[in-house]
């Protein structure tokens, strides 16, 4: 079943904040296209606040068919139509890939990316990624470096595709979470705050031939 126009969506943004992943907006399909769905910005009910999504947002959505099913996919945001009213773009998904168990699994493969870290204070170092994604990445960190939940850092992670061309993508972010190792070291958890459009794509190419990669092993 996929949905159709005019068809409600209930959407979840992917995020490392436990308050915003935890709400949920509402949408309605305006148009299909053949790779990608457009609907209206998404508003919170309770408070009537539109979302402002950015390209390569992660997203849960679920939409109602007979009887009240819910039927979950997840999606990404392509980008933006101009019209008489804004719409959101989001990739269309395979009609496989909906199913009746909501699957939390976002648009983020591991991956062990070079990646610079500048911090506030202006302590700065290389190391390597554990996870990256359209919406943030995550690294490892030795014990000694100073990083808090809350933190805004300065980074660029470099980034190899297949074809043998290699992009510095630079970008800024709050940390959200830090996990704690066995062996001392840690992993920072990223979310964007300040990223181009442009070098958010590269990103989520870059995540697409890993992705194409895994099936094909």
């Amino acid at each position: 079943m996929f949905p159709k126009i005019s068809d409600q969506l209930f959407i979840s943004v992917d995020s490392g904040d436990q308050k915003e992943a935890g709400m949920e907006y509402k949408s309605r399909i305006t148009d299909l296209e053949d790779e990608s769905i457009l609907m209206e910005v998404p508003i919170q009910e309770k408070t009537g606040q539109l979302k402002r999504l950015h390209m390569g947002d992660e997203l849960s959505v679920y939409f109602l068919t007979d009887g009240g099913v819910k039927n979950y996919f997840n999606t990404y945001v392509l980008g933006f139509k101009e019209d008489v009213v804004r719409m959101v773009r989001i990739r269309r998904p395979e009609p496989e890939s909906i199913g009746k168990v909501q699957r939390r699994s976002f648009l983020r493969v591991n991956a062990g990316l070079e990646v610079a870290v500048q911090t506030e204070h202006n302590i700065r170092f290389v190391t390597r990624t554990e996870d990256v994604g359209g919406g943030g990445i995550s690294f490892y960190s030795d014990a000694d470096k100073a990083i808090r939940e809350g933190d805004m850092l300065s980074c660029w992670v470099l980034v190899p595709y297949k074809n043998g061309n290699l992009e510095h993508v630079p970008f800024k972010g709050s940390v959200v979470r830090i996990q704690q190792l066995d062996n001392g070291r840690k992993i920072v958890m990223l979310k964007f705050e300040a990223i181009t459009d442009m070098e958010r794509q590269k990103l989520i190419r870059y995540c697409f031939e890993r992705q194409f990669d895994f099936r094909n092993r």
